[in-house]
């Protein structure tokens, strides 16, 4: 594991609020090169796992192909974050296309993620029922009031369950045909992306069978969509999370306060494109995914952050957390 970092000797007066934004810029510079390699090295594994996976005969190579193009799928979705962000690779065409692709691929169409999660972010830590780019959280006093269908759904909202099958439940059902009922016209790409998905099901099934279609297609899928809904979880629900409401809440102390750093190892930071380092992403989104490190090295205040781990007991930890609880300033259970 990670240690988390320690202060660097020199002193100055402590950043908050416009301060730590603006000292935050000096990291937001890309390195054009650096972008691409971890762009096409991503982008070849993901490839390597689809193709691989596609020939093999026996069950066990496939789903170690299938494993691989799950988690490298992981990586390449963190990296079209970072693009839809205007971190890296802006201005350039072929990025555009690749990852307008990309989006279509992963049944998370550019226009749907970009709007749901530009709102997140301007709403990090807000109390809401309304689950934009984000999971609802409630105070006890506001869940008391809702009728009992909406304590079902808000019940139903923050189940582990809903997170493990997020690939149904939150990218085909919420991102995609409630995005179609809703306003077809504008989000018609949800229906090319529920398309391409259909039909690679049905074509995975006719040439490798049953087999085939689980291992090599929705297994990926399953890994990206449930891996990548717990970690957007555990990101802004954990013990010690702090939310605000009205003139209380601002932008920085949100990124700060109410967003965990993800202790992991090198592997897995690898994987998450360095996404654990999630309170200096919200600081400045614009910070490329590979200078969040060297961002929070040199900002003291962001080196004491709340952690939080992929054990099970933290996990655990999290997904018991349902309700903000405002006299006690800490996250409950039921």
């Amino acid at each position: 594991m990670e240690e988390v970092l320690t202060p660097p000797t020199e002193t100055r007066k402590p950043l908050v609020g416009k301060d730590l934004i603006v000292y935050s810029m000096r990291f937001t510079g890309e390195d054009r090169s650096k972008s691409w390699l971890h762009t096409w090295t991503t982008l070849i594994a993901l490839l390597i796992g689809f193709i691989g996976g596609f020939f093999a005969t026996h069950w066990g190579v496939k789903l170690a192909f299938g494993t691989l193009m799950g988690f490298s799928i992981v990586k390449f979705f963190m990296i079209y974050h970072d693009y839809l962000h205007g971190a890296i690779l802006q201005k350039s065409g072929l990025a555009k296309f690749i990852f307008a692709v990309f989006g279509i691929f992963v049944l998370s169409p550019n226009t749907i993620w970009k709007r749901t999660h530009d709102h997140h972010h301007n709403h990090n830590a807000k109390l809401s029922n309304s689950g934009i780019g984000s999971f609802p959280l409630l105070s006890i006093k506001e869940y008391n009031k809702l009728s009992k269908g909406l304590k079902l759904l808000y019940r139903a909202a923050r189940h582990p369950l809903t997170i493990i099958f997020g690939h149904i439940t939150l990218f085909i059902i919420d991102f995609n045909l409630k995005s179609i009922l809703k306003n077809p016209k504008v989000h018609w790409d949800s229906f090319v992306s529920l398309a391409f998905y259909g039909t690679m099901c049905y074509t995975f099934y006719q040439l490798g069978g049953i087999e085939s279609l689980l291992l090599n297609w929705i297994l990926p899928f399953f890994v990206l969509h449930g891996f990548g809904a717990y970690l957007f979880f555990v990101q802004h629900n954990f013990p010690g999370a702090e939310f605000e409401e009205g003139r209380e809440w601002d932008y920085s102390n949100a990124a700060i306060k109410s967003t965990s750093f993800l202790v992991m190892g090198p592997v897995m930071n690898w994987v998450t494109a360095n996404i654990g380092y999630h309170h200096v992403h919200h600081v400045n989104h614009r910070i490329p995914f590979y200078r969040l490190k060297e961002a929070m090295a040199e900002t003291p205040e962001l080196q004491h952050p709340v952690t939080t781990t992929l054990a099970l007991k933290d996990v655990i930890a999290c997904l018991r957390l349902k309700l903000w609880d405002p006299e006690k300033r800490e996250m409950v259970g039921f």
